[in-house]
């Protein structure tokens, strides 16, 4: 059996990858010049495009957006849990005023 682990590229390597491609190279060739596959480097000029600054943030970082709306998210998981809190809060203190 023949175990494969991926490869990993740096942020520079991707970066300069997309910009051959952009200045007139073809994707096809540049992959098969880069070692890469074609779908990987078609891959990485999407985001390159789409994302220009932020698009290759590395592992375990977000982009900016991503890192704004994961943080808006907690906040709100946040505070409706505290509702919750005080909705059950106010039962509990509403039945032994009666």
């Amino acid at each position: 059996m023949i175990i494969q682990h991926r490869r990993k590229y740096d942020p520079e390597f991707k970066t300069e990858a997309v910009r051959l491609v952009l200045n007139g190279r073809t994707t096809q060739d540049v992959a098969a010049n880069l070692g890469i596959s074609y779908g990987m480097l078609s891959r990485w000029k999407r985001e390159f495009t789409k994302h220009t600054d932020d698009s290759f943030p590395g592992q375990g970082k977000l982009r900016p957006d991503d890192e704004r709306f994961r943080k808006l998210e907690r906040e709100l998981r946040d505070v409706k849990e505290e509702r919750d809190i005080l909705k059950k809060a106010l039962a509990i203190f509403s039945k032994r005023t009666k």
